[in-house]
């Protein structure tokens, strides 16, 4: 196995790190063009929600207040 990846490293000019790296995201994330169709589809999905108006001032109030008690700092 190893001498299999050096060899296929030193043909593309990349490492064996950099190898098992690609391989463990497309065979675990899935490939890069599949990754991005999907996330492509996702844009603008909620866009044309009415119920979700008020979800900039809802972040906002959250942001707000004693934040910074809950999380411990003075």
């Amino acid at each position: 196995m190893w001498h299999v990846l050096h060899t296929r490293a030193r043909k593309e000019g990349t490492t064996v790190s950099d190898l098992v790296r690609q391989a463990a995201r497309e065979r675990y994330l899935g490939k890069l063009e599949e990754r991005r169709e999907a996330m492509q589809a996702l844009v603008g999905i909620r866009k044309d929600r009415s119920d979700l108006s008020a979800s900039v001032g809802y972040a906002r109030r959250l942001r707000q207040g004693r934040r910074l008690e809950r999380l411990g700092k003075p």
